[in-house]
């Protein structure tokens, strides 16, 4: 993994994870705000301007990658590195989890 990726992702702010995890499944930036408000019971409100910067730089950094274009909605999917980056931040987060109920 490049070391400017890692540098950046790690550990990920709360933005990027949400997004990373909504995009185990393929959605557009509009579904992705709501699918993150209804996971988080509304505690999370992603807004545009957030979800569509940070969508175009995970693109860019090759974490997500675009799949389709419908009705001018993008839609997005994790890629390899996005899964790799996501699955070293949850064993993160478990970890500190893990650590307080100790």
């Amino acid at each position: 993994m490049d070391k400017r990726i890692r540098r950046f992702y790690m550990p990920m702010t709360e933005t990027s994870f949400y997004i990373l995890f909504a995009l185990q499944n393929e959605m557009h930036g509009y579904s992705i705000m709501k699918h993150v408000k209804t996971l988080t019971k509304g505690e999370i409100d992603l807004g545009a301007g957030t979800v569509y910067t940070s969508l175009s730089k995970m693109e860019k950094d090759g974490l997500i990658v675009l799949v389709k274009t419908e009705s001018n909605r993008k839609f997005y999917k994790i890629t390899d590195l996005g899964r790799e980056i996501l699955d070293i931040e949850i064993l993160r987060i478990e970890r500190l989890y893990k650590n307080t109920r100790a």
